[in-house]
């Protein structure tokens, strides 16, 4: 699946929304672990990782080579800044219609639209792949992403009150959200 936008972002720069490629190996893995460090609302920690460099571009190759799946880069003046994808559920007949979303954007970009047009393209890729259903979990205190998923058409279906715990050992409620395509 191949996916190529441009978008101008509130600031007037420039945003390339495209597929990861081999070559973007160690750019999105410094982003993967740039934005891991900058919250504590997505999966892992930074030193979590098992990833290196030849391991995230021979993923994003994978990926880039998919029919049913994809990892998005947002790139502004060479520079990665947010990555996004989508994963299947499962490859067996009564899960094929399932995928799983996940984004991530730089902190120091939040705000400009990066993360809602990430968003929207994965979206529109799970319909060309034909899912009918794409599933995220997302902290429940993650206010900017809820309102985010809401507005773009994900519903609550459920909520995991203890689906994260941090290493401080606070535990952070996951809302499950979902959107019908």
């Amino acid at each position: 699946m191949k996916y190529n936008d441009t978008l101008t972002l509130k600031d007037g720069r420039k945003c390339l929304i495209r597929n990861g490629e081999l070559k973007d190996g160690k750019a999105a893995l410094d982003n993967f672990i740039l934005t891991h460090k900058q919250t504590d609302y997505l999966l892992t920690y930074p030193d979590e990782n098992t990833f290196g460099e030849a391991d995230e571009a021979e993923y994003l190759q994978k990926k880039a080579d998919s029919e049913n799946e994809i990892e998005l880069v947002a790139q502004i003046e060479g520079k990665i800044v947010g990555l996004a994808g989508i994963d299947a559920i499962g490859g067996v007949y009564k899960l094929k219609h399932r995928a799983q979303f996940g984004v991530s954007v730089d902190k120091d970009y939040w705000g400009q639209g990066i993360g809602r047009a990430l968003t929207r393209a994965c979206i529109s890729c799970a319909r060309e792949a034909g899912y009918t259903q794409i599933e995220l979990d997302v902290v429940s205190d993650n206010k900017a992403a809820v309102s985010l998923y809401k507005s773009e058409g994900f519903k609550e279906y459920g909520r995991n009150k203890r689906g994260f715990r941090t290493r401080s050992g606070e535990y952070k409620e996951l809302i499950l959200m979902l959107i019908e395509l």
